[in-house]
């Protein structure tokens, strides 16, 4: 092809033309289940009502849903909305190789454009995954130095995979998918200083936004200039000095990015993941925790670097505290939202133990490895070793313990049995007519008695 977004629409639109691998299918269906548990129970977050407030104040029109929520916006702040909710928590799917977070942002894409492109729940689950996958290549072929030098890889190759999203959803022509990630590529966001406020989460819908914007921009006949990704001053070499174009374009459909997606068993940023499995192996060997005279954890630089806030004010700071992860392990002998609020976060028994608490980086450490040691007042010194977290590729969660956390946050938003109704829709998609059924039941009660 004569230009590497040519060479990528090209092997993204032949993709779409047939059948997802059974292996991708499968991973698409439960990157879809988890993320629309992410998004339904973020849907009441204050930072979902600002967006939507803002979008009653504009007065757009009522198109498009919102998961967990009754009110219709336009398809610009659907997908906003959704994105944000999807990813607020850190409790969505992330891709251990690029740290990107792939399918909140596409979800976002889907939800605003169903009602109007009235995709097959085939041609939803082939775009969806294909949005995913191409987010995942681009990142790919400029990590690990575009995350280092500060992006939010999930909101600057997250565009792209939108792009690529709404441009299957809307009917557009390989050429003008090419167009369509062209133009994305001048439409990233994020910046990881953003980590630990209502900014972050606002990265992925975002990305949803100016991927439909994108698409649509291509699809009326606009276009981008074609070496967007390879010229010296463009999208991947500004981003990075080490780019590896083959990553981007080579193997489509053979290698598949998506099938080494993972899912989080806690509400927070993954690098903090083995240390909360330490801290809750060690808690029942623990009798009192006013015991505890120090903490150390042996850990991957990137704990300290990414998640090293010793004393987070609020629960969006405690989600980059890998010290509150423990210290929520060791005082509740559990995690998961709970442990996240802003009440628990500034509790006594929590702050006293992040106070006793330290990080040891060691670049011999994987990224889902950690040694804990535990000395307590009595003399006793407790250690464990953590070595692949759960939820990581080699302890991937079970299809059970996938399901166990999507009710945790769908049930209680919902109601009892709404996620297994979900789950049920999700696992026969490629065989339904329309998405119209997955979104009633995405809808509070009254909403959906109303259809």
């Amino acid at each position: 092809m004569n230009s590497i977004a040519a060479a990528f629409a090209h092997g993204l639109y032949a993709l779409a033309q047939r059948p997802l691998p059974d292996s991708v299918a499968r991973e698409a269906r439960r990157s879809l289940i988890n993320v629309i548990g992410t998004s339904i129970g973020a849907s009441r977050h204050p930072g979902v009502d600002a967006i939507l407030s803002a979008a009653q104040e504009l007065g757009v029109a009522q198109r498009a849903p919102v998961l967990g929520r009754s009110e219709r916006v336009d398809v610009h702040f659907s997908a906003l909305a959704t994105g944000f909710a999807g990813h607020l928590d850190d409790f969505d799917d992330t891709h251990l190789a690029t740290v990107i977070h792939p399918a909140a942002s596409i979800l976002a894409v889907m939800t605003a454009l169903a009602p109007e492109a009235k995709p097959s729940g085939r041609e939803a689950l082939t775009a969806f995954a294909l949005g995913c996958e191409a987010q995942l290549r681009v990142g790919v072929s400029i990590s690990p130095e575009h995350y280092d030098r500060g992006w939010h890889i999930t909101g600057t190759c997250g565009v792209i995979g939108c792009a690529t999203t709404a441009a299957l959803l809307l009917g557009l022509d390989e050429t003008q998918l090419s167009h369509a990630v062209a133009i994305a590529a001048s439409m990233f966001v994020g910046q990881r200083e953003a980590f630990g406020t209502m900014t972050k989460p606002y990265h992925p819908g975002k990305a949803a936004s100016n991927g439909i914007a994108a698409a649509r921009l291509a699809q009326a006949g606009q276009e981008a200039a074609s070496d967007i990704f390879e010229s010296t001053g463009g999208y991947s070499h500004s981003m990075s000095t080490r780019v590896d174009f083959d990553q981007m374009n080579g193997a489509m459909g053979e290698r598949w990015e998506l099938l080494f997606n993972t899912y989080k068993p806690y509400p927070c940023g993954i690098v903090a993941h083995p240390a909360i499995d330490a801290g809750l192996a060690i808690a029942p060997r623990i009798d009192d925790i006013g015991d505890v005279e120090t903490i150390s954890l042996r850990c991957h630089p990137l704990v300290p670097e990414l998640m090293g806030n010793p004393q987070p004010k609020d629960g969006l700071q405690a989600r980059f505290s890998a010290i509150h992860g423990v210290a929520a392990a060791l005082c509740d002998k559990r995690v998961g939202l709970a442990q996240y609020e802003d009440a628990r976060v500034v509790q006594d028994d929590v702050r006293e133990i992040r106070a006793l608490t330290t990080l040891l980086p060691d670049s011999s450490v994987n990224r889902d490895e950690v040694f804990i040691t535990v000395k307590l007042k009595s003399g006793a010194t407790l250690e464990h070793h953590v070595e692949h977290a759960r939820g990581s590729l080699a302890r991937p969660l079970t299809d059970d313990e996938l399901m166990g956390k999507v009710r945790l946050l769908i049930d209680p938003i919902l109601g009892e049995g709404r996620a297994a109704q979900l789950a049920a829709i999700v696992e026969t998609l490629d065989r339904t007519a329309s998405l119209d059924t997955l979104f009633a039941l995405c809808a509070p009660q009254e909403e959906l008695n109303h259809a």
